[in-house]
């Protein structure tokens, strides 16, 4: 469901005030607006903060969509090659 037109963009308050050049975000739900392009952001997934540099594309999406929170599976070796070796 999205967020009412009248309503605006959701941007965390902390977000606005601030006026570095580089950012450490919590709010991944905070949308990105134009005044953003250009600066660098890290951006909180949960465990660690990922980098991020900000462009025109972008704009309008959350910052939350840029930094994965899932990790990727991890090769394993098979069973059937560990008894093959060990003959």
């Amino acid at each position: 469901m999205t967020r009412s037109i009248w309503k605006g963009p959701f941007v965390d308050s902390s977000l606005l005030k601030s006026k570095q050049i580089k950012r450490k975000v919590w709010s991944r739900r905070s949308c990105i607006l134009p005044q953003f392009v250009g600066s660098f952001a890290q951006v909180y997934n949960g465990k660690s903060f990922i980098g991020l540099k900000i462009t025109e594309d972008m704009v309008g999406h959350k910052f939350g969509e840029f930094a994965s929170t899932r990790k990727t599976p991890a090769l394993r070796k098979s069973k059937f090659n560990l008894k093959q070796k060990a003959r």
